[in-house]
């Protein structure tokens, strides 16, 4: 017995190793994953105080202001006067200090880093220049699971979409049940928008599930419409089944699909503001977030569901989901291959 089972071990171990490219993705997908965290995150310790800044010049300087040479505080560059004050109001950032034209700062009067922050901010100021005028909101603190839900629910139709098409394809074809079907009248395009659709249909049924199971044990937040948050979901999904098929349309082995998925999923996991906010990261992450998908799924459900953003308030995002998904999906048609 023992033979048999050492005879059947070679030989997997022999197709692992003889796949080069699969092997490669093993062996350099913890490297990158490793130099990605590095990319993001600075390598000091966290500050203690977290103060967002609006500012016309677009630099945070101790020419603009004294408190910008505070230390231990990380200071956030924000351009949206209307989201920043939110962040206060919900103590995702401690103060908020405007230095356009009329300089003023924000303060939520129920947060005691707020408080604190307040304070550096008038000994910064104190014989050295005008106070900003002192605004003030209130708020309960934002719950981390509010936050963070709405990501959760797009990394789930992330992952369920480019492995439901991405790695199942490349499985057909290894198998040889791609070619079968080229000799049916079926087109590339009218294949790959059946497999759009049935993704579509299991990614937005598992997705109401986990939906409605946290509501029922979690009670979150939920202030927009249902619609809207539904439409920015079912946009997200479609464009990242179309990427799935991208990956789908040429490669033959399951280990290489695998890869490549993986160097498209962690990237936009860790980029997309999932489980973190992408601010006070360094700017060149910010503008590479930019780029995926995922990044304007999380951040138009989040705007639906803890900002009430209607229809119309997220239609850029789901303009640019919807030309996406239509974009990769069309490419992806060219590029395939039944064999």
């Amino acid at each position: 017995m023992w033979r048999r089972v050492l005879a059947i071990l070679r030989a997997r171990n022999r197709e692992f190793y003889r796949d080069k490219a699969g092997l490669g993705w093993n062996i350099i997908m913890p490297f990158l994953m490793v130099f990605g965290f590095a990319f993001i995150f600075r390598a000091e310790p966290d500050d203690l105080f977290k103060v967002a800044v609006l500012t016309g010049r677009g630099e945070l300087s101790a020419e603009a202001s004294p408190f910008l040479a505070t230390r231990h505080v990380t200071f956030v560059s924000l351009s949206e006067p209307e989201s920043a004050i939110r962040k206060v109001e919900r103590h995702q950032v401690d103060l908020l200090l405007d230095l356009r034209a009329g300089a003023k700062y924000w303060v939520n009067v129920h947060s005691a880093k707020g408080y604190l922050a307040e304070r550096l901010l008038r000994a910064a100021y104190a014989g050295a220049a005008p106070l900003p005028a002192r605004q003030t909101v209130s708020g309960e603190a934002l719950r981390y699971v509010d936050w963070v839900l709405p990501g959760v629910l797009a990394m789930n139709i992330m992952f369920s979409s480019l492995w439901g098409v991405g790695w199942v394809i490349v499985r057909y074809r290894k198998n040889g049940v791609l070619r079968r079907l080229q000799a049916t009248p079926l087109s590339a395009f009218e294949f790959l928008s059946a497999q759009v659709l049935s993704r579509l249909a299991v990614v937005l049924s598992a997705s109401v599930i986990v939906y409605l199971g946290a509501d029922l044990f979690l009670d979150f937040v939920m202030r927009g419409s249902y619609l809207a948050l539904f439409l920015v979901y079912v946009a997200g999904a479609l464009c990242l089944i179309s990427m799935g098929l991208i990956v789908a349309a040429r490669l033959r082995t399951e280990e290489l699909a695998d890869g490549v998925l993986n160097l498209l999923a962690w990237p936009m996991l860790l980029l997309s503001g999932v489980w973190f906010s992408m601010d006070g990261t360094s700017p060149a992450a910010q503008v590479i977030s930019e780029i995926f998908p995922l990044t304007h799924m999380v951040n138009a459900a989040r705007r639906v569901m803890i900002d009430g953003s209607g229809l119309s308030e997220i239609l850029p995002e789901l303009a640019l989901l919807a030309g996406m998904g239509l974009l990769l999906l069309v490419t992806a048609a060219r590029l395939f291959r039944w064999d």
